[in-house]
Order: structure tokens, then sequence, then C-alpha cells
């Protein structure tokens, strides 16, 4: 008897096997399936089968967080472990408000909450509102700047159109659910207020339990969560563990902003919608842009979910080892950050411990503002409400480490209508790419095999292809001061030869020479080469560690009058260019002006190298 295997769920399959199980018995030995109505039946059989498999596979796969697909099963999967995935963030923007008038009487005047300013991208208007009361004060002349709670002018106002949502709360018995149905929802902007009764003025302020750091039965507490259509719903708690609960009566009001997320960024000036009222007379305030728009975000991904949601689950709250602040921060501040890294001082170099050092990988035009703010909340809110006061937070920003790529392949012309030119530029396309889909953040390795890969797959012309790999570090001297510089590559370099040139430098002139850093032949120390005479002008001018990847460079710089660009770039071969696997905080990026492909012709017996 044939055998039909559970893991055979393609239609054909199915069917196939059972024509065998039919034909091992003696009714159906040789019948002609195909030319009977019995086919039609085994169609039908063979479909349900294989529907029937699909279903039952999908099913299986939206039920755990690993394999699920459907963000309503992600996110699902991501609460149950307490791991609530961020909505959409609205851009925010710092910028200085003012008014001048002529009175010189009036003492003070307060910007209220809410108060809107229009941004424009193109031909689209955003609106930009603050999130809280400013007040100023008159200097004496009738100017009036608007300031912090810290006496900073400079002010945050955020993107988003406001919207307030009300909720009677009934018996406890009816169950009731507060789903606010708007998907852009930005949570860092949402107020929860109850009030005792619908038409009291007294109210309680709700606090997302994810700032909370202690909570009991009294605690005013609410968590918010992702509804399976993309709305969001508010839950409270019990009146025990999760902590208190609006009682029957009261009215909910809950104020938000819904975002258009990143379309907003990049809005560089602001005007005020409407007048501000001073001793009586109406005026429009003077806004000044401090920082642009940045920071607008759409909801958290699948694919950060996932990786995010375990973790955090791991860290239970509390920050003890480096993974535990890792999680928080990227909870925490996902709109700002794309990677966080994290390691204890014991696995620091050199080994200081005590401390977890932690290098953020900010998104792009985040303002130094921003930066700034978000490393003092972790530092000063953070870290001391969750974290063992023994151990003392590091911030060290990461460290770019780029990667010079040369690829060298045969080319067939006859397998493609493309030019040599044009594939070559198409293979330096694939490893930037390549860079930008895999690379150029924290943890993640340079693989060359993968890379191979892609290089093949660019056209079917491209043959025999190989790769040269080289690291590079950049670093800025002081012009004409002797000084020493170390310089750190994330991998071990490789041991010189007689051949080979392990170490280079870019172009900078030296006492009046354009000159290069490079090795010594058969040897790590370093010296100064004169380019155009061919000549060493400083020997020993320092050396490399081959095993650790640190260059020094000693006593360097006293006649350096000029270098191109911003830095001096050293690039170095590495000891296994097959795998580089940068720790801690370094990240590897592609620097593609040192990108090159190179590709030789074979056609009708003549050969012709050509590099881009």
């Amino acid at each position: 008897m044939a055998t039909i295997r559970s893991s055979d769920l393609d239609f054909d399959t199915i069917k196939a096997n059972l024509k065998t199980f039919l034909q091992a018995s003696s009714e159906f030995a040789d019948y002609d399936f195909d030319a009977s109505g019995l086919n039609n039946i085994l169609d039908v059989l063979a479909f349900n089968t294989h529907i029937n498999g699909l279903i039952a596979n999908f099913a299986i796969n939206e039920s755990f967080l690993s394999s699920a697909q459907l963000r309503a099963s992600v996110v699902s999967h991501a609460e149950t472990v307490g791991y609530y995935p961020a909505s959409k963030t609205g851009a925010s923007a710092t910028v200085g408000i003012t008014v001048s008038t002529s009175d010189t009487v009036t003492s003070s005047a307060t910007l209220p909450k809410h108060t809107t300013f229009t941004g424009t991208i193109g031909e689209t208007t955003f609106t930009f509102q603050t999130l809280e009361a400013f007040a100023a004060t008159n200097d004496g002349s009738g100017n009036f700047t608007f300031k912090t709670s810290d006496g900073l002018s400079t002010i945050d106002i955020t993107e988003g159109t406001l919207k307030t949502k009300t909720f009677l709360v009934g018996e406890t018995e009816d169950n009731q659910v507060y789903v606010i149905p708007d998907a852009n929802l930005d949570k860092n902007t949402l107020t929860v207020d109850v009030f005792d009764t619908s038409t009291s003025s007294t109210s309680t302020s709700y606090t997302d339990i994810e700032n909370a750091v202690r909570v009991d039965s009294t605690s005013t507490v609410f968590i918010i969560r992702e509804t399976p259509n993309g709305f969001f719903e508010i839950i409270f708690g019990e009146g025990n563990v999760l902590g208190k609960a609006p009682t029957a009566g009261n009215k909910i009001v809950i104020t938000y902003l819904a975002t258009n997320g990143a379309d907003a960024n990049d809005i560089t000036s602001f005007t005020a919608d409407s007048t501000l009222t001073i001793g009586g007379t109406a005026y429009t305030p003077t806004v000044t842009t401090t920082v642009n728009s940045a920071g607008g975000s759409e909801k958290e991904s699948i694919e950060s979910i996932k990786a995010n949601a375990p973790i955090v689950f791991a860290s239970q709250q509390r920050l003890v080892t480096a993974e535990d602040y890792k999680a928080i921060i990227q909870q925490r501040f996902t709109q700002l950050l794309d990677a966080v890294a994290a390691w204890g001082g014991e696995d620091n170099v050199p080994a200081i411990f005590g401390r977890v050092y932690l290098s953020l990988d900010f998104k792009d035009n985040i303002s130094s503002a921003v930066q700034t703010s978000t490393k003092n909340t972790i530092q000063n809110v953070i870290s001391p409400n969750l974290g063992v006061m023994s151990i003392d937070v590091v911030f060290t920003d990461p460290v770019d480490t780029f990667i010079e790529i040369a690829v060298k392949f045969d080319f067939d012309p006859e397998l493609t209508n493309k030019t040599l030119d044009a594939t070559q530029e198409d293979i330096r396309a694939a490893v930037n790419t390549f860079f930008t889909d895999n690379l150029g953040t924290f943890d993640k390795t340079f693989r060359q095999s993968a890379l191979l890969t892609v290089i093949d797959a660019v056209s079917p012309a491209v043959l025999n292809s190989s790769i040269t790999v080289k690291a590079q570090r950049r670093f800025t001297p002081t012009l004409n001061t002797t000084a020493n510089y170390t310089i750190d590559f994330p991998m071990a370099i490789a041991a010189p030869d007689d051949v080979n040139r392990i170490l280079e430098s870019t172009n900078f002139t030296f006492g009046g020479n354009t000159c290069i850093l490079r090795n010594r032949l058969s040897s790590n120390a370093i010296e100064v080469f004169d380019t155009v005479n061919a000549t060493v002008v400083q020997d020993n001018v320092g050396s490399y560690n081959q095993a650790t990847g640190v260059v020094t460079l000693t006593g360097f710089g006293g006649t350096l009058s000029a270098f191109t660009g911003d830095s001096i770039q050293i690039a170095v071969t590495p000891a296994n260019s097959q795998t580089i696997k940068p720790l801690r905080n370094y990240i590897l990026s592609l620097d593609l002006a040192k990108t090159s492909a190179a590709g030789t012709v074979d056609f009708q017996n003549t050969t012709t190298s050509l590099t881009t």
C-alpha cells in the first residue's frame, strides 16, 4: 500500500499519491485515471486536502512569534510577553518663538498648550503644535521670548492633529472596552484624564504603565495596545496588581495627536497659525527654526517587533545586564534610534568594572540637542529608576569603519546586451545595495561569500568574480603639531610581507611634499613616504599591532600642513577578509568612492581590461 506523507501538501503530489494508493488494489491496477470520470473526483479530493493542509500550516505559523506573518498575530504574541509595539511617531522640530510689541507695561505672556504652527514640504502642508504651555517675560522694551521651565529659549513642536475621544464608564459587568479608532495615533502624545462624573471638573491624570516605576493598587496607570485592525485600545487595572481602575459613572477623556509620521521630516521653516494677545492687542509670533523637523516614523515594523519582544521580555523591566539596557532603550526610543550597542565594563578595552557602556546609532537628521536630551533621559531617569545603583552609564559614540571593495571578473559579452562599462556600474550599485541592506549598524558581519553571490547574480555575463577587501579608518590630525594618535580597527590586521603594503593612507602635505603613510615591507613599522620623489621622509613614525588591530602613530604631524577633505584615511588589509565581525560599537559601511569593478573581456581572441 502506498503511503501518503503529510509533508506532501502540493496539489500534484497529493493527486499522484492518491492514484498510487488506488493502483495498489486489484480493482484499479490497470485503470486509466486520466480518461475517466474518477479523475474529477481525485481533483476534488486533492484540492480539498491541499487547501486543508495550507490552512493548517498557516494557522500553526501564526501561532508563534518567530513564524507569524500577519501583523495582528505578531503584535498579539508580543503583547503576551509584555511588549507593546511603537505607534506612529510625529516629527518634532526645535524653534525659538518671540513676540515684539510696543507694550512696556505687561510683564509676562503665555503661549498656550496646543498652539499650532504650519510647515510645508513641496506642496504638502503639515500642522505642528506645542505639547505644553510656555511663559515669557517682558525684557523692558516690549519683547517677549518664550522659554521652557528650565529657562531654555528652544521649544519643541510636534507634528499632528489634536483629537479627543471621550468615554463614559459603565458597570463592571459590562466588560467595557475603550477603543480609539485611529491608526495614526502617536502614543507619545497621548494623555488620559479620568473625571469623577460626566459633569465634574475634577480629574485624575493616568500614566502609561511603560513610564511607571512601581505599580500598586492605588497607582493610576493605563496600558495602550494595538488592536487587530490597527486601532488602539486603552486598558486599565483591576484595582489590584495593575493599579486603580475608573469606576462606574466616571468620564474618561483621551487626547492625542494623529500624525503623518515620517512624511513631516526635514521641514526647515514654520509660521504661527494664530495671533497671541498681549496687553489686549493681538500679535503674530515670530518663529525661528533651530532644528529642522525629524524623528517622525511609521508604526514599528514586524521585523523589529520580532527582534525586540524577546529581549524586552528577558529584561523584565529592570536593568541588570547590558542586554537589559539595550532592550529597554530600544523599546523606549525606537522612533529616534536605528540600533543600540551595549556591553559591560568587563568586556570593554580596557576593562573597567561597575560600568555599562552604551552606543546609540541615531536615525538620520536627529539633532544634537535631541541626542543629548535622549542620553540625559537614559542616564538620569531610566537608569536610576530601573537599574542597579552601583552601575554607572557611560556613552560612547559609534565608530565607523569603512570597507573598500575591489571586484575583478571575467566578462562574456555574448551572454548579455549590456556593455562592460554598464555591467561594472551595475556591480558597484549591487555592492552598495548589499551594504545598505545588510550592514551599516551594530552587530552586522561582513561575509565575502554573501557579497560574491550578489555580484554573480548581477548578470549571466559575470564570470569567475573575486574580491579584494580593505578596511579603512579615518582620523583628523592637528596641522603643524607633533602628536600621538591611536586608530583602532575592529579586526586583526594581516601580517607584513615582502611584496605587498599592508597599510597605506591617502595623500597629505608633509614638509611641503605630497606624502602618504605606509608600512615598510616585511615590517609593521610605519613611515612617511614622498610619493613624488619616491623617498622616505620620516621613518619609524609608528607601527600597527597585527593581533589587536591597533595602529599607533608617535610624534607625527610636525610639518603636516594640509590634507584632502576633513580627515586622513588609513586603509589596511584584514588578516581574514572573508569574514569581518565588528565588536561593541563598531559599524561597517561601504566607501563607495573607493569601490571599483574591473572586468576582463575575452572575445574573438582579444582581451581588454577596463576599470570603473
